[in-house]
């Protein structure tokens, strides 16, 4: 099972301030994050390869997956629906103005935006997705999680070792941090 929603992030580009709206999948049982579209305007051109993107039968995020939850957005399209329908995941969405019925992917957004992108300000896309790249890369391999059991969704080498020079990762010139034990 895994969850898809939006969050928006504002960048100064030379057009002005932009809001930018970056769609996420999350699976429900391990945490993992698949950023899937980073886009000014997503429209229903977009999020239909959004849908094929996510559902390809090599390295599609859903390939596994039999559900998938959304809120009544409207970009989140009758053709989006069928795309995902057509490859065996069943998209439910969920009743209106209930944000609690989707806490992993909340808690997610809540992550990012208080631990990076809000101690950011961004000038022009590219930057927007060096961070989130980054962030979803710390989140995965270097923040540990309390919703299962505090522990890291991939773990590196070097993880459980009690014995060694205790080193520092940063990322985003140090406003991501962590902190193992030498290999």
């Amino acid at each position: 099972m895994a969850a898809t929603d939006f969050f928006t992030v504002e960048v100064m580009t030379l057009r002005g301030l932009v809001r930018y709206h970056v769609l996420f999948v999350i699976e429900q049982c391990t945490r993992r994050v698949e950023i899937a579209e980073i886009v000014a305007e997503p429209d229903g051109r977009r999020m239909a390869q959004v849908a094929r993107n996510l559902t390809d039968a090599a390295d599609g995020f859903l390939r596994s997956k039999r559900h998938l939850t959304h809120d009544r957005s409207p970009v989140f399209t009758r053709e989006f629906t069928a795309i995902l329908k057509a490859a065996g995941v069943k998209v439910v969405k969920l009743p209106p103005r209930s944000p609690d019925l989707n806490p992993h992917a909340e808690r997610f957004v809540r992550s990012i935006k208080s631990e990076c992108l809000a101690k950011m300000i961004f000038f022009g896309e590219r930057q927007l997705r060096r961070a989130v790249e980054q962030f979803v890369a710390h989140y995965h391999a270097e923040r540990n999680h309390q919703g299962v059991g505090n522990q890291l969704i991939q773990p590196g080498e070097s993880v459980g070792k009690a014995e060694g020079e205790i080193c520092c990762r940063e990322r985003l010139g140090g406003l991501l941090r962590y902190y193992h034990r030498a290999a």
